[in-house]
């Protein structure tokens, strides 16, 4: 470790690694491979455990679409995108989980999966590499911020320690999952050193509905399949998606309403409600559901009918009878149309600590195009704690490994700058 009396011309390219997730765990590799010093802390004791906790029914690893579509998957400033995922995409991210003696393949959705679809033989083989490149690892070790000299604080279980590296990458994570560690605290420890912050917010998250106590005792858990959902955003335009998603005690959940969750949060944010529409019979034109629904019932029920002719049962059954009055479940065009256009009122999202991941964190405005803080030199951010968001599939973990590289490489060009001055 350097010590704070050391000749400002001297660079002992010590460099201090503060979160153990993906983003940091890559900066850590690229940096150690580069010869640096590199002393990665996290305040867990264990490494990596959002990113088994990702890979619990599977580690999608990335996707397998091409590029430029992959890069219009992100909510941010596409130039960062473009740029982070130009190094290291889908392609270079499957050939490194490749050197690490993990094969994947590409599923039938286009997600890409490491071969066993377990996290835990990559996460092993990688810190292995990383043990052996001569990273040391401090776990338990949670971030203070600096103190007055300008070194690291880490309160430990042996109590305060402080640390003095040439360079630092903070890539601390985002708001949700706190007890695996990812829990924003090192927001009012930047906010106070004059970094701008977007609030942190749920992304891939789920949202409440006032359900029914019947809705919720009898169908919480169930699937809704094979629907199309819809949402109208405050300039006027639609964003479709088809899919299945989750009823749960609280309101809906799962893939359809991860990939709208963004716009329906801002729509939350910005009116206090957020209407979903669906189409909870895709398969049919609404010309002809109306037919299928005029056909006679004779002794039939109206479930059988419905089930017999549109498809609908089951939780979709319910939904209907409790959205409509007595004169649409009669009426065939008029219960066509609303089984085609299905309105579900979300009223807000579910706390940030259940989401998958976050939205918010360091304005890209903040740092430097290699991710250095403008207001802080030599300190530098990767992963989740920057303010991008992208949906589930591939596309979080990507950009996080691929942000991890060019705060590294930043901080070797830093470095480098600062032994030839």
């Amino acid at each position: 470790m350097p010590s704070p009396g050391s000749s400002p011309n001297t660079v002992s390219r010590t460099v201090a690694v503060i979160g153990g997730g993906p983003a940091g765990l890559m900066a850590a590799e690229i940096l150690s491979q580069a010869g640096c010093d590199v002393h990665l802390f996290d305040t867990m004791p264990s490494l990596g455990r959002k990113f088994l906790l990702a890979g619990r029914g599977g580690l999608n690893l990335t996707h397998s679409e091409p590029a430029s579509r992959f890069a219009e998957r992100y909510r941010m400033p596409e130039e960062h995108t473009k740029r982070w995922l130009t190094e290291f995409g889908a392609r270079e991210l499957r050939d490194w989980a490749a050197e690490l003696g993990i094969e994947t393949f590409i599923g039938s959705s286009g997600r890409v999966f490491p071969v066993g679809m377990k996290t835990s033989p990559l996460l092993r083989a990688w810190l292995k590499r990383l043990v052996a490149s001569g990273v040391q690892f401090c776990l338990r070790h949670r971030w203070q911020g600096w103190n007055q000299v300008g070194e690291l604080v880490f309160d430990t279980p042996h109590g305060i320690r402080t640390f003095r590296p040439d360079a630092t990458i903070l890539s601390l994570g985002g708001g949700s999952w706190p007890r695996l560690g990812s829990d924003g605290a090192w927001v009012p420890l930047l906010t106070d050193r004059g970094i701008a912050v977007r609030p942190l917010q749920p992304a891939n998250c789920g949202f409440e509905v006032a359900w029914s106590s019947h809705i919720r005792e009898v169908f919480a858990g169930q699937p809704v399949k094979s629907v199309v959902a819809s949402v109208t955003l405050a300039d006027g335009s639609t964003i479709e998606r088809p899919g299945e998603f989750i009823v749960s005690r609280h309101g809906v959940e799962g893939s359809l309403i991860y990939a709208l969750s963004a716009p329906l949060r801002e729509l939350v944010v910005a009116t206090g409600e957020a209407m979903l529409r669906l189409d909870l019979a895709p398969a049919h034109t609404l010309a002809g559901l109306t037919a299928a629904l005029s056909r006679p019932r004779g002794r039939d029920t109206l479930a059988n009918h419905l089930r017999r002719y549109a498809g609908i049962k089951g939780v979709k059954a319910a939904l209907l009878r409790e959205n409509c009055d007595p004169a649409t479940l009669v009426d065939p065009a008029q219960l066509a149309k609303r089984i085609k256009d299905f309105p579900l009122r979300l009223t807000t999202t579910r706390p940030i600590d259940e989401a998958i991941s976050s939205a918010g964190g360091v304005r890209f405005d903040a740092v430097e195009d290699h991710l250095m803080f403008r207001q802080l030199p030599g300190v530098f951010c990767a992963g989740e704690m920057l303010d991008w968001e992208a949906p589930t599939g591939g596309y979080l973990l990507t950009a996080c490994f691929a942000s991890g590289r060019v705060a590294a490489r930043g901080v070797l060009a830093y470095l480098t700058d600062a032994g030839t001055r």
